[in-house]
């Protein structure tokens, strides 16, 4: 719940939609979007990006990209791990 710059929540999926209410506004909600469907949360979220089958385009662009920098970083360790 938000009131003026108070925030609350109570709950466990109630503290995921407060940690994605906030990041929306530090970041808007292209990145709470983001956020929300990296985490796959979708059980009755204050957005509707938890599953990839309604999330935007841009919102998958934006995670699939995040995910890609991640997966080269690993690639890159695991790497250099077999060849020390």
């Amino acid at each position: 719940m938000q009131d003026g710059n108070l925030f609350t929540a109570g709950g466990v999926t109630a503290g995921v939609d407060f940690g994605l209410s906030i990041a929306a506004e530090i970041a808007g909600d292209t990145v709470a979007r983001t956020i929300q469907l990296g985490i796959e949360y979708d059980p009755a979220p204050p957005f509707d990006s938890g599953h990839p089958d309604r999330a935007p385009a841009t919102i998958k662009s934006a995670l699939s990209d995040r995910y890609q920098k991640a997966r080269s970083a690993l690639r890159d360790s695991i790497t250099q791990a077999v060849m020390a």
